[in-house]
């Protein structure tokens, strides 16, 4: 997270008050100061209970979710989110990100999807994105994955959605169990 001061803009901030969902104490506070250097009413939760309570008792522009959250998932919450503020702007961020968990939080709602580390001002952007603002990529500066990205994304989901058994995975995908195994113990694919 960057405690960089605000950057120079003559539109002020996308959004006017924000909550941050994030169980990481030092990265919730972190992010929350640098919001409200950049003149934003922030407000923190550490899990979806918290998270919705603050919801029904504000009216908020904006949200950041951690996908990665004790309980209920972060693709809970930004379901939930959405439900109690359908006005609400949300942006997902997470570490562990892949391209199927990115569908499914814009499919319950989510505006942006980010991958951690993400700094305040990029997640400020992340808000703005579709908006009329010509220094936010457009969907023509989209750069679709390698085939290799895809396939390890694919087998990173499955894997995942298998609670790390591999030889579920392997039934799941069809493939040999030792065939998974030498897939997973490569790096990730270069884009």
């Amino acid at each position: 997270m960057s405690l960089s001061p605000p950057a120079e803009t003559t539109h002020g901030p996308p959004i006017a008050s924000l909550l941050i969902v994030d169980d990481d104490d030092g990265l919730r506070e972190r992010l929350a100061r640098a919001m409200r250097a950049r003149g934003i009413e922030v407000y923190v939760a550490e899990d979806h209970a918290s998270a919705l309570e603050i919801a029904e008792e504000r009216a908020l522009d904006g949200a950041t979710v951690d996908l990665n959250l004790p309980g209920r998932g972060g693709l809970e919450v930004v379901r939930d989110l959405k439900e109690a503020r359908p006005a609400m702007e949300i942006v997902v961020l997470t570490g562990y990100g892949s391209v199927a968990t990115a569908v499914d939080a814009v499919r319950l709602g989510a505006s942006n999807y980010l991958h951690k580390p993400a700094h305040a001002d990029m997640i400020l952007a992340a808000f703005t994105h579709g908006r009329s603002d010509p220094t936010v990529p457009t969907d023509a500066d989209y750069k679709p994955p390698s085939l290799a990205m895809a396939e390890w994304e694919h087998i990173q989901r499955v894997l995942a959605d298998c609670g790390g058994n591999v030889s579920m995975a392997a039934r799941k995908l069809g493939l040999h169990r030792r065939t998974l195994q030498r897939k997973l113990s490569k790096f990730p694919p270069k884009e």
